[in-house]
């Protein structure tokens, strides 16, 4: 994997800015939430290219619950610390973790290509697919999803993407079921998952 440009700290925090108004949103008590008007409507149809280069949709994911996070391969803290806290809950599932999927959409499809994402998530567990496209179709799904994201520039002429940090559960009909915020406890975070893992489809 090549090395990634190291943002300055403040940057960071311009990040997280939208990620904390977002999570804010679902933290109270996401599933009420999700019954409420416009909340209820999130998730919908997209098509996307994933990190092998093979055409994606949304009915790709049809029949079987899933894990969806909204980031990119630059993000300097926020994005990796979500993916190994997920990495981690994953391996806490045991078997049972193989009844959902988990799928790291990017925000930034300027760089995110397949083959960057590909490497990037090779530091991850192996089951967490990246998914890019063209900025329309990030579009697309970022409105689908409600998902916040922003270029902002950095003084070395490059940028972040401000962007939300939530992680959504969604069921196999495609239904949206709860949000994991960012750095939620191993508990609750687990929790939730498990309670995905139930509404599975019986094989």
């Amino acid at each position: 994997m090549r090395a990634r440009p190291w943002i300055i700290i403040a940057a960071a925090g311009v990040v997280a800015f939208g990620a904390i108004a977002l999570v804010l949103t679902f933290a109270v008590a996401p599933r009420q939430i999700g019954q409420a008007v416009g909340v209820a409507s999130i998730g919908g149809p997209f098509t996307l290219t994933d990190d092998t280069g093979a055409t994606v949709t949304d009915k790709t994911l049809a029949g079987k619950p899933y894990v969806m996070y909204f980031g990119y391969t630059y993000c300097p803290d926020v994005c990796p610390t979500t993916l190994f806290d997920l990495t981690r809950w994953i391996k806490a599932l045991g078997p049972d973790a193989d009844k959902l999927s988990y799928v790291f959409v990017t925000v930034d499809p300027e760089r995110d290509t397949p083959k960057l994402m590909h490497e990037y998530l090779a530091s991850f567990d192996k089951r967490i697919r990246g998914f890019t496209g063209t900025p329309a179709q990030i579009a697309k799904i970022a409105k689908e999803y409600r998902v916040y994201y922003k270029k902002v520039p950095s003084s070395d002429g490059s940028y972040l993407m401000d962007h939300s940090a939530i992680i959504y559960l969604m069921t196999a009909d495609e239904k949206f079921d709860t949000v994991i915020p960012y750095q939620e406890k191993d508990t609750a975070a687990l929790a939730k998952l498990r309670d995905l893992v139930a509404t599975a489809p019986s094989s």
